[in-house]
């Protein structure tokens, strides 16, 4: 298998991969993990994300726990995963490289 071929299949797998986010809440997309980078745009309730890679980033607490993991939903888009319901409390997706 090529790496172009290893990248398609990582990218099906992960795109197959839908978690959806808090009911309920309107949830702000950043340009990095953490409140401090700039908003990017929101996702209104009831949507669904992919979660491409996680990172670790700035704590936060929301209505599934607290935590400092920040999943990546598209490039330069991350969302903290305390608003993501992934059903566990760690990592579901690759370190975000």
């Amino acid at each position: 298998m090529s790496i172009d071929e290893s990248a398609e299949s990582a990218e099906a797998t992960a795109s197959s991969l839908r978690y959806p986010i808090a009911p309920g809440t309107r949830v702000n997309v950043r340009s990095g993990p953490g409140t401090k980078y700039r908003i990017v745009r929101s996702l209104p309730p009831g949507s669904y994300v992919n979660v491409y890679c996680q990172t670790p980033g700035e704590t936060i607490t929301g209505p599934y726990g607290t935590t400092n993991i920040w999943d990546n939903i598209a490039n330069g888009e991350f969302v903290s995963d305390a608003y993501v319901k992934t059903g566990r409390d760690g990592y579901v997706a690759p370190r975000c490289s």
